[in-house]
């Protein structure tokens, strides 16, 4: 398949999309508020070998403003739409989850087992006894209020690509500079539409982790999935536990566990070659 990029619609929201490269299909999809580019670092290891497609959920990236709030199991059928709105319906994909975006790769192995060839996860989030929060409209409310607010002050063109900037720094092994192009930042992060997406996806993490544990009691993995947990020591949260949990997710998932030194949480930035190695030796 040749590389293209643009829009297709998926439950009635734009979603922007790019495609590049050949053989099986693999699916990259970043933490909260990330962006398609974040993995281009990756690209170049993998296109010789897959057709990667990457995409933006809903007030990320260039993709259009998040309708509703996220659920695990909306996120699994959101990549599974992607595929759909592509025409990728054959072979089975290995889906690649960052971060929050874990979850959501987790629950797409659940949820679409057939459709599913290898799940790789990347210093993705653990939450091993998450409950579902109450009032969960009222922290919509309050997260699309807050950044009706934040507009209105002009926070988004003011801060916001500076912002992703430090974010970016803090989570990078020895406080690396971030690489996107300044123009790609100023054009995703100066907009309301991401920051609102950003504190969407900030005010139902809890409840999104609790919709993954239910998830995991109704539906296995299907049986010798290959799974691999990359983690980077002592990330996000500083400690070596944080690797303790990771390890603990392989063992969970059946999976393999790779410790990926001289990385920080943004390991695809950091270390792209031992995020291109886990796709092409997981499935």
């Amino acid at each position: 398949m040749t590389g293209r990029r643009g829009f297709l619609r998926v439950g009635g929201v734009p979603h922007h999309v790019a495609v590049e490269g050949d053989g099986p299909v693999c699916v990259l999809s970043a933490g909260l508020a990330l962006s398609w580019f974040d993995w281009d670092p990756v690209m170049p290891l993998l296109t010789p070998h897959r057709t990667v497609v990457r995409f933006d959920r809903p007030g990320h990236g260039l993709s259009a403003a998040a309708r509703t709030a996220p659920t695990a199991a909306g996120e699994a059928h959101r990549i599974a739409g992607v595929l759909d709105a592509l025409r990728l319906t054959g072979a089975p994909v290995t889906v690649v989850g960052h971060s929050i975006a874990g979850f959501h790769a987790e629950a797409f192995a659940r949820l679409h087992p057939g459709r599913t060839a290898g799940l790789v996860l990347v210093d993705a989030s653990v939450e091993e006894h998450a409950r579902p929060p109450a009032a969960p409209a009222a922290r919509t409310a309050l997260a699309r209020a807050l950044g009706a607010a934040l507009a209105a002050a002009g926070a988004p063109a003011a801060l916001g690509p500076a912002a992703r900037r430090t974010a970016v720094r803090l989570s990078r092994a020895r406080r690396a500079p971030d690489p996107a192009p300044a123009a790609l930042v100023r054009r995703c992060y100066a907009t309301r539409r991401v920051l609102e997406g950003a504190l969407l996806e900030n005010a139902h993490y809890t409840a999104v982790a609790a919709g993954l544990l239910a998830l995991r009691g109704r539906h296995p993995l299907r049986p010798a999935l290959p799974v691999t947990v990359l983690a980077a020591p002592g990330s996000p949260d500083g400690t070596d536990r944080w690797t303790s949990r990771q390890r603990a997710l392989a063992e969970l998932l059946g999976g393999r566990f790779t410790a990926v030194p001289d990385a920080g949480h943004l390991i695809m930035l950091d270390r792209p070659g031992a995020v291109a190695e886990a796709v092409l030796t997981t499935a």
